[in-house]
């Protein structure tokens, strides 16, 4: 899609439209910061070193159930307060852990963990359900694509093989059980990523989506995605291309995704926002830096988006 269009410009003014992400009435109520009930450091929302919510919304913020169990790998100088991992913990807890590198666990090596992570011998989603690469690498799509001075090993990507989000696999179950995410500035997650214990899991890759995070990262494009914006579009990919979407359900990031229809497929369960309250705390934050400032005014969108 082209970033100038005026379909681009209307899903810019409001890029949470269709998706099912539930009132921020509790967030709203809180009126001041509270000390967190396991380490007592004063918390808005929730405390982004315990991973729990404030006394006063416990019960009261949407929990999400993921399909496959999450690692997010930290690095040790990634401010906790102005990364979304914690958004992750905090409404995924029985799914999602957080590690402080170097403290790594050891993991199996085998197909069904994955490395989020555009290393040159990555992965597409649909390439997890096949077992096949396409003949044309992703870093050779990628160098072809990019502008003089971008380096094959940035998150920005492009449209490409968009074709096939138009196919469902219909699979009983979904291709990886573990996916690893590094948490940093992209300058940081460089050395997590060449550990040992890492460079021996098969790494994958999104298709494009523009973040929406406010954090301003100097020379990084719009197409490098938040932490918890990157596992939503990950949930999102693997859940479309293994039962396609409910028809009743359209959103930005699922509107080129097939519609699953009933033609026999019973242990399909097509997208109608499962995983969308991962972004509940983003959205609210997003809204609310969108009242005290203009969307144009802010660094963070003025990044290229080529």
């Amino acid at each position: 899609m082209n970033p100038k269009s005026q379909e681009a410009r209307n899903r810019e003014e409001n890029p949470f439209e269709g998706m099912d992400i539930a009132s921020a009435e509790p967030l709203n109520a809180l009126i001041s910061r509270s000390p967190c009930t396991q380490c007592g450091k004063s918390r808005m929302y929730f405390c982004y070193t315990c991973f729990v919510p404030v006394a006063q919304i416990e019960g009261k913020i949407p929990l999400c159930r993921l399909p496959i169990k999450v690692d997010i790998i930290k690095h040790r100088r990634e401010i906790d307060g102005k990364s979304t991992a914690a958004h992750a913990v905090v409404l995924a807890p029985h799914e999602v852990t957080i590690y402080t590198y170097p403290d790594v666990p050891e993991y199996e090596h085998n197909s069904r963990t994955v490395l989020l992570y555009p290393g040159t011998d990555a992965y597409t989603v649909r390439e997890l359900f096949t077992g096949k690469q396409s003949a044309v690498s992703y870093s050779d799509q990628r160098r072809a694509e990019l502008p003089a001075g971008y380096n094959v090993g940035t998150l920005m990507t492009k449209s490409y093989n968009r074709d096939w989000s138009q196919h469902i696999y219909h699979v009983e179950k979904l291709p990886i059980d573990r996916v690893i995410l590094i948490d940093s500035t992209w300058n940081q997650s460089r050395g997590i990523f060449a550990d040992e214990r890492l460079q021996k899991i098969r790494k994958i890759v999104l298709q494009d989506r523009v973040s929406q995070f406010w954090r301003y990262q100097k020379g990084s494009p719009r197409w490098y995605l938040s932490t918890v914006e990157a596992l939503h579009q990950l949930l999102l990919e693997l859940h479309l291309c293994a039962w396609g979407r409910s028809k009743h359900y359209i959103s930005s990031p699922t509107i080129a995704f097939s519609i699953h229809t009933e033609d026999g497929h019973f242990q399909c369960t097509p997208y109608k926002g499962q995983y969308d309250n991962l972004l509940y705390f983003f959205k609210y934050m997003y809204e609310k830096l969108h009242t005290l400032y203009k969307h144009d005014d802010m660094l963070a969108y003025k990044r290229s988006m080529t």
